[in-house]
């Protein structure tokens, strides 16, 4: 798995495909646009884009307010949230505390919350917020604690590299296609990539999971889009069948939920997108 510039572990992150986006932003005469992504999760790979300079700013959007509340404090309470991990014991009972804390989130501040968030993001399985049980048990009798994705200053070194990009990263916390129509409504050059929930395990994995009638709608919305868009799902027959009329083609992902191996994922392009052979993509059967 390629190293990720994100502080958060998030089933299904897309950093390792930031060199083939960045070869389609290239060759699309979209270096320097800006990048929207309607679920950023980890934003692992729009922070890699960031980083590389292939676009000028992020608009990152996570309608769950506890991911949502993690970016915030990582922007706007950058040292508050530094002071919370040096201070913090990673424990059992903090893990109990901290889970806690996500039984309110709506009534509770985004500092508390995105720290909450954060902590069980590191401490959990597969970094799932709310529907996974703690790294090696609640006994802690496993030789991995709870501890063992918690490297404090690594965490605090990504974060404080965040920060400094504060100027060029766009928060929001809506319904993917009211940020798709926020986005339109900028006078920009703009690039979505668009990776909704997964279809299959979906319901398993994120708190705010889709019925088949929101990927339907999605897909809806996605047609008419003013933009250049990519698309990641994971392969199902379904999800082929709502975006037959478009390109399609495999690709493999590293998956971190439950078990090491590679998965085949389906990335979908509009068709005013450039593809250059370089990319070797392979078709969708």
């Amino acid at each position: 798995m390629p190293v990720t510039p994100s502080p958060l572990r998030y089933p299904g992150g897309k950093t390792a495909i930031a060199p083939m986006v960045e070869t389609i932003l290239c060759s699309n005469g979209l270096k320097k646009a800006h990048y929207a992504e309607p679920y950023a999760g980890g934003a692992g790979l729009a922070l890699s884009l960031l980083y590389k300079g292939a676009v000028s700013h992020i608009h990152l959007n996570d309608y769950d307010r506890s991911v949502w509340a993690v970016w915030y404090s990582i922007l706007n309470h950058t040292e508050d949230f530094v002071e919370l991990i040096n201070s913090t014991e990673i424990t059992i009972e903090e893990w109990h505390h901290q889970r806690s804390v996500q039984e309110n989130k709506n009534k509770t501040d985004p500092l508390t919350l995105g720290f909450s968030s954060f902590f069980l993001n590191r401490t959990n399985r597969s970094g799932i917020i709310e529907k996974a049980g703690v790294i090696g048990g609640l006994q802690q009798k496993s030789k991995y604690p709870l501890s063992c994705r918690f490297n404090k200053n690594n965490l605090i070194e990504k974060i404080r590299k965040i920060a400094s990009f504060k100027e060029n990263i766009h928060l929001y916390n809506l319904d993917a296609l009211d940020f798709i129509d926020e986005i339109e409504a900028l006078d920009e050059k703009i690039f979505y990539f668009i990776d909704p929930p997964y279809f299959v395990k979906g319901q398993s994995l994120y708190t705010n999971f889709y019925e088949p009638s929101d990927h339907k709608d999605l897909a809806d919305r996605i047609r008419s889009i003013n933009g250049k868009w990519i698309l990641t799902y994971d392969y199902s027959d379904f999800i082929r069948s709502l975006y037959s009329d478009f390109r399609q083609f495999r690709f493999s992902l590293n998956y971190s939920a439950a078990e090491k191996r590679k998965g085949t994922e389906l990335l979908v392009v509009n068709k005013g997108l450039k593809l250059i052979k370089k990319l070797e993509l392979e078709k969708a059967a």
